[in-house]
């Protein structure tokens, strides 16, 4: 089932920030994003026009709607407007087990208000305790504090403030007059600080941008952290980037990223038909009791879910290989760790396959003239899938075609890999053809 993110905020018609924002983000990251809006706005890139705050019950009604039907992994609030609207929200979400970022806007990136009055005071008592992570700029942390922030001591006691009840605080540095931007991570009574070069004056929507690639992240399953990391290196991408559509503010680009989610797709759409070609030429009998996997990572991947496999993974049915589920990002998380140790010593190597440790498979696979290495997880108890990759390839001094993981209990593995499921392919027809006349 895709992945979903929820997004409570208000509607931009100039289609920057708030709602449209959030969409494109969310979608940008291959997630699914809900939407309950608030309030509608009448903007563009120079001058808020008005709002219309939608009455609370149909705030509500499109809260149950969604959270009724979906599985939703993570949630993000932007703009409120008022009190009421607050109360609305912290009621729906706070007995649920829903993370939920809260990006606490205040002002519009033209400089006109978005908040009725006392919505600053309404977030900081029923809002922020309920959230995990709360994502302010200068100005609002400051009226959530009541600290006037000059300087990064000043930062610092309004994080500890804001996040006195156990909700971390990433308050963003891009308003404050230094020549880097700086943002702290207030979390678990701990700083981070987080350096990035000074672009152009972040424009329409950066913060909601940020807060909705965080919420993203987190729906994709990454911890709280991670996300932010994650995310910061998204809106950097996304501020240079930014560009015009009217005579004041420039648009933070939050599609950014939309270009490699289409070249996800094609991946997906093209291993469904190579992995259908490799197994119909895999024995029933290679398949590991565990079940087997085909895998291939995007261009430049980092993390788990930026690497293909078969949902629910391969397993032999009447001695025929059966998929449990279709081609998706983030399927599988041991074979995808393996490939990303591989792609930090060869950013080619970005596909592999796990068939059943077999002395006979393994004889066959050096007689076909391939490289192959192993490692003992005997010796290292402790190490992860990746870290015993990563070893293995150390000592092996360049990422081989095969490692074998003898294992326990029968469940060993030998692990094939490549530059792309051709080559996969490519090379298990290399094995077969040496294994025809053996028996198993």
């Amino acid at each position: 089932m895709m992945r979903c993110a929820l997004s409570v905020a208000g509607s931009d018609s100039i289609g920057g920030a708030g709602i449209q924002a959030d969409i494109k983000a969310m979608a940008s990251l291959g997630v699914h994003p809900h939407t309950v809006i608030t309030a509608v706005t009448a903007q563009n890139t120079v001058a808020v026009r008005s709002i219309t705050p939608l009455p609370c019950e149909v705030i509500t009604a499109q809260l149950n709607a969604v959270l009724g039907d979906s599985d939703v992994r993570s949630a993000k609030t932007g703009m409120l407007y008022s009190p009421d609207i607050v109360d609305v929200i912290a009621e729906s979400l706070s007995g649920s087990s829903i993370p939920v970022i809260a990006d606490p806007v205040l002002v519009a990136g033209v400089g006109d208000s978005l908040a009725a009055k006392g919505l600053a005071d309404s977030i900081k008592r029923r809002l922020i305790p309920m959230c995990e992570l709360v994502t302010p700029n200068r100005y609002e942390a400051e009226a959530i504090s009541g600290i006037d922030i000059k300087n990064e001591n000043d930062a610092m006691r309004a994080c500890e403030l804001i996040g006195k009840g156990g909700t971390s605080v990433y308050l963003k540095g891009g308003h404050m007059e230094t020549a880097s931007v700086i943002d702290l991570l207030y979390h678990k009574g701990k700083f981070r600080r987080f350096e990035h070069p000074r672009l152009e004056r972040a424009g329409h929507g950066g913060g909601c941008t940020l807060s909705a690639y965080i919420t993203a992240y987190m729906a994709n399953g990454k911890e709280m952290t991670d996300a932010i990391v994650s995310a910061r290196g998204m809106i950097q991408r996304s501020i240079a980037s930014m560009y015009s559509t009217g005579e004041g503010n420039k648009m933070v680009n939050s599609a950014v990223n939309m270009k490699q989610l289409y070249t996800k797709n094609d991946i997906t759409n093209g291993m469904d038909v190579l992995i259908d070609r490799i197994l119909k030429i895999i024995p029933g009998i290679w398949i590991p009791s565990v079940g087997m996997n085909i895998a291939y990572a995007a261009a430049g991947a980092e993390d788990v879910m930026d690497v293909a496999a078969v949902q629910g993974k391969i397993f032999s049915v009447d001695g025929m290989p059966v998929r449990a589920g279709p081609v998706m990002f983030g399927a599988a998380e041991h074979i995808s760790h393996m490939i990303l140790a591989a792609m930090r010593s060869d950013r080619d190597v970005r596909a592999a396959v796990n068939i059943r440790h077999d002395e006979n498979i393994l004889k066959a696979v050096k007689e076909a003239g391939m490289d192959v290495t192993s490692f003992n997880r005997v010796k290292h108890p402790l190490a992860d899938i990746g870290e015993l990759t990563a070893l293995a390839i150390e000592a092996h001094g360049s990422v081989p075609d095969a490692i074998s993981d003898p294992g326990t209990d029968g469940k060993g593995m030998i692990r094939i890999f490549g530059t792309d499921i051709d080559d996969i392919g490519r090379k298990t027809g290399m094995i077969v053809s040496r294994m025809k006349h053996k028996d198993l």
